[in-house]
């Protein structure tokens, strides 16, 4: 590796230690309308694990009951992963409703994606 001694530093100026105020931080700067923004691949994910979630928990029911063949384990297998799918899916689809309805306390800003 080449070395660098020939590479001239210099100190910065002190002016722009201070270039904002104490209580200002633009990296924090709220803007509104980023919330207003409908993220569609987000709420399109939420579907989708939401009506996975049911299918399989439907699957699990119906070779718990005996309407379909299969073992019990093959029935608490799909048991777990339609509440892994369903849970997550129910809970960003709540957020997606009650933000397109306006409910307060919920923007469309807080669903991930």
């Amino acid at each position: 590796m080449a070395s660098r001694r020939n590479v001239r530093y210099s100190r910065l100026l002190g002016d722009e230690d201070n270039e904002y105020d104490s209580k200002f931080d633009p990296r924090f700067d709220y803007t509104p309308k980023s919330f207003d923004k409908i993220p569609w691949k987000s709420i399109a994910l939420a579907l989708f694990l939401l009506l996975l979630g049911i299918l399989l928990l439907f699957l699990s029911i119906f070779i718990f009951t005996g309407h379909m063949g299969g073992d019990r384990s093959q029935a608490y297998g799909l048991l777990a992963l339609g509440a892994l799918t369903f849970l997550p899916g129910f809970y960003e689809t709540r957020i997606a409703y009650y933000s397109w309805r306006g409910a307060a306390g919920y923007r469309f800003g807080s669903i991930p994606g």
